[in-house]
């Protein structure tokens, strides 16, 4: 029979919990707002969207993973530092220990999403691969020679606070100036939109509460023709695929797949970002870089999570 793990997906407004099978599909899923980031508040909202999950099963939970944002300690199961929730040194995995009874592993949230895509999704058949999410910020992971690269202390994968535009950027929440995140994240074409609006007096993006503007209206705008919407995207796509050009220049990977809310946009992202990404490739040939949008979209983060405990780590080889 096989095991039944539980994978969970922290994230700063939510969680998601899903039981999942041995190759990736979610056979029962339950997901919880979180309004309170107290870490016992949190704790209590995990294990209730848990039980909900594994509600439909009298089967005992073997193992769970869960992806959390910020900095983790693996061998403890602690969380370092988190800005998300304003976290230090939380002992998440020792608190879902005892409240389940069971293994818990626990990893970086992007780094899990990074497994889940990499083992079911886009980077299956590939041994060199990047998932970037583009959300509130940018999250990701990458994959070298068919291992999820983690390095000291795990910190690796920190892709969206490489510098772009060190001197002319956005503040990155961060502290830095003009990290890719800050230009090439959600949040960030909702900047270049605000940025630029002063030239489009009778722009309908900001003709009501600037504050409310989101992404995909800008995306939308820009597919219907508006000019505000196109120039606002074309200052994006720019910025985006100068943060991939880079990380083709720092890693070369088979395929970058794009998640999150902004690759939502499918082909209408893919189409416009892939020849901006060729013509800034210098050190390795063109072209030989995929760059797709990601298939698992937001259920990555639990399905890697659930593989990361099936194997008892963030191995992106599975056990013999």
């Amino acid at each position: 029979m096989a095991r039944k793990t539980i994978g969970i997906d922290l994230g700063g407004s939510h969680v998601l919990a899903a039981v999942v099978g041995d190759d990736g599909a979610i056979v029962a899923r339950a997901e919880h707002d979180i309004v309170d980031h107290d870490f016992e508040s949190v704790v209590k909202i995990i294990g209730a969207a848990v039980d909900e999950a594994n509600a439909s099963s009298k089967e005992r939970v073997e193992t769970i993973g869960i992806g959390s944002p910020g900095d983790i300690d693996a061998a403890t199961g602690a969380v370092r530092y988190s800005p998300n929730f304003g976290w230090h040194d939380a002992p998440l995995g020792a608190r879902l220990t005892e409240r389940f009874g069971c293994a818990v592993v626990v990893a970086n949230d992007a780094r899990c999403a990074t497994l889940g895509e990499y083992t079911f999704g886009t980077g299956r058949g590939t041994h060199d691969f990047v998932l970037l999410t583009l959300g509130t910020g940018i999250g990701g992971g990458i994959v070298a020679a068919g291992e999820l690269v983690r390095v000291n202390l795990g910190g690796a994968g920190e892709i969206g606070h490489h510098q772009l535009r060190a001197t002319d950027g956005f503040i990155c929440g961060c502290g830095k100036t003009g990290c890719f995140e800050a230009q090439a994240s959600g949040l960030g074409l909702i900047r270049h939109a605000l940025a630029i609006a002063p030239s489009f007096p009778r722009s309908t993006l900001v003709s009501g509460k600037p504050e409310k503007l989101g992404s995909k209206a800008i995306r939308k705008a820009a597919e219907a023709g508006d000019g505000h919407g196109r120039a606002a995207w074309a200052r994006y796509i720019d910025d985006l695929a100068s943060g991939l050009a880079n990380v083709i220049a720092f890693v070369n990977p088979e395929c970058i797949a794009l998640g999150g809310g902004v690759a939502s946009a499918g082909a209408f992202l893919i189409d416009a970002v892939t020849p901006r990404v060729d013509a800034l490739t210098t050190m390795v040939p063109r072209g030989m870089t995929r760059i797709v949008a990601a298939a698992l979209g937001n259920d990555a983060g639990a399905i890697g999570a659930a593989t990361m405990a099936r194997r008892g780590g963030l191995s992106a080889r599975a056990s013999v």
